[in-house]
C-alpha cells in the first residue's frame, strides 16, 4: 500500500549526515592529505608515491601536525557535504521509492547522482578548493597562507576570490555525481540484497556490522571507478592552476599526454585507504543516529 511508503524526516537526515561527516573527516584525515600531495606532485620530482612513507616523512620532519594543514576546512565542508547528501538522498529515494519503500538499483544511481550534484555545489567545491590551496601553499618554499587555522583560510579566501573557489566545480561536480551514484546506489543495491536475503523490511536497519562492511566494500568500488575524475579536480584547485589549463578538458587531456594514463590512479591507494574507513563509519554511524534520533 501507499501509506507503508516510509516518509523522510528531512531534519533527522541533516542532523544524523552531518555527525557522521564531521566524525569521519577528523579521523580519515591523513589519507586525504597524503592523495592530495600525491597528485599534485610533479612527474619530475624523486619524492617517494608511497603514501605510508609520505605520510611519515612529513610527521618526521614537519610534526604530526603537518599532516591535518587543511583539516579545518575539510571537516566543516565535510559535515556540510555529508548533511546535504543524505538530506537530498533520502528526499529523492522517498520520492523514487515503489509503495513498499523499495528502491531498484538504477533509481538508486539516480537519487545518488542528484545528492552529489547538490553536495558539490553546496559544500564541496569551496572546501575542497581552500583544503588543496593550504596543503599545495605548504609544500611551497615561501607559504603564504600557514598562519594560524582560521587566519590563513580566510586570507587564502580573500585572494583567490568566489572565481577561484569555485573554479573547480565543474570537475567537482562530475566527481560528486559519479561519487554518489556509485557510491549511495551500490551501497543502496547491497543493503536491499542483505535485507532480502535476511527476510528484512526496506525500513529496517542492518546490524553495524553489516553496515561497516557493505559501507566500506561500495568505498571500494567508488575510488577505482572515480579516480581519474578525483586527479584532475585536485589539479584544477591548486595554486597558479589557472595558468596551467584552460578548463576540465584541456587538464584531462595534458595529463594524459604528459604524464601517462596512470597518473590519473596516482593517489588510489590514499583515497581507497580513506573512502574504505569513511564509507564504513559514515554508513554506520549515519545509521545508528537515525535509530538515536527516532
Amino acid at each position: 500500500m501507499a501509506g507503508d511508503k516510509k516518509q523522510v524526516d528531512p531534519t533527522k537526515s541533516f542532523i544524523a549526515g552531518g555527525t557522521a561527516g564531521a566524525i569521519e573527516g577528523v579521523i580519515t584525515y591523513p589519507f586525504e592529505f597524503a592523495k592530495t600531495r600525491l597528485q599534485l606532485i610533479d612527474k619530475s620530482s624523486k619524492s617517494s608515491r608511497n603514501p605510508l612513507v609520505l605520510i611519515y616523512n612529513v610527521a618526521k620532519t614537519q610534526g604530526v601536525g603537518a599532516l591535518y594543514v587543511g583539516c579545518p576546512a575539510f571537516v566543516v565542508g565535510n559535515t556540510v557535504k555529508a548533511s546535504v547528501r543524505f538530506l537530498g538522498f533520502d528526499y529523492i529515494k522517498s520520492l523514487l521509492a515503489d509503495k513498499n519503500g523499495k528502491l531498484s538499483g538504477p533509481r538508486g544511481v539516480v537519487a545518488g547522482l542528484g545528492a552529489g550534484l547538490l553536495e558539490s555545489v553546496v559544500a564541496v567545491t569551496p572546501f575542497e578548493a581552500i583544503k588543496t590551496a593550504l596543503i599545495d601553499d605548504k609544500q611551497s618554499p615561501h607559504p603564504k597562507y600557514q598562519n594560524g587555522l582560521i587566519s590563513g583560510s580566510v586570507k587564502l579566501c580573500r585572494d583567490l576570490g568566489v572565481r577561484g573557489i569555485y573554479a573547480g566545480v565543474v570537475p567537482v561536480s562530475l566527481r560528486q555525481a559519479s561519487n554518489q551514484a556509485v557510491r549511495l546506489g551500490s551501497y543502496n543495491a547491497l543493503k536491499t540484497m542483505i535485507q532480502q536475503a535476511s527476510g528484512k523490511k526496506p525500513t529496517d536497519p542492518l546490524s553495524a556490522a553489516a553496515t561497516f562492511a557493505v559501507g566500506s566494500f561500495a568505498g571500494v568500488i567508488t575510488v577505482y571507478t572515480t579516480m581519474p575524475i578525483d586527479t584532475v579536480k585536485t589539479r584544477m584547485q591548486a595554486l597558479g592552476s589557472e595558468k596551467l589549463y584552460k578548463n576540465t578538458l584541456d587538464c584531462f587531456v595534458k595529463i594524459f599526454k604528459n604524464e601517462g594514463l596512470l597518473t590519473f590512479w596516482r593517489g588510489a591507494t590514499p583515497r581507497l585507504g580513506r573512502l574504505v574507513l569513511s564509507g564504513g563509519i559514515v554508513f554506520t554511524i549515519y545509521e545508528k543516529m537515525l535509530i538515536i534520533l527516532n
